[in-house]
């Protein structure tokens, strides 16, 4: 239902643009967020949107990490500039998803996309 893509490996200071297309039978997508799990540590929000505009980040991102959506494609975007080691974690996708024929929502996760900053 989610993948990600566009993880890999730069240097401190430089940029990554993640992609996370949703896919399968769709009726409405509520949200869509980014979240990442450094080693040994909990997974924690990135960013996320709701509606096009409603828009969260979390505090360690808060100015060098944009998130944008084209709900034409169904496709999560996060642009991560200024990036630094401590950046480095798997990043998930995440959706909640009213699928066509149920009444209500559900959560979706993508399968992880390494990001790895070196200082």
């Amino acid at each position: 239902q989610l993948q990600a893509s566009g993880g890999g490996l730069v240097q401190a200071g430089g940029s990554l643009r993640l992609s996370c297309a949703a896919s399968g039978s769709i009726f409405a997508i509520n949200v869509m967020a980014w979240y990442r799990q450094a080693l040994g540590k909990q997974r924690e929000l990135v960013a996320s949107i709701s509606g096009g505009d409603r828009i969260n980040y979390g505090d360690p991102v808060k100015g060098r990490f944009t998130i944008s959506e084209d709900s034409a494609k169904s496709t999560v975007y996060l642009q991560m500039n200024s990036l630094k080691p401590e950046d480095t974690a798997v990043y998930y996708c995440n959706a909640d998803i009213r699928p066509w024929g149920r009444p209500t929502s559900k959560d979706y996760w993508g399968q992880g996309t390494q990001v790895t900053v070196s200082s």
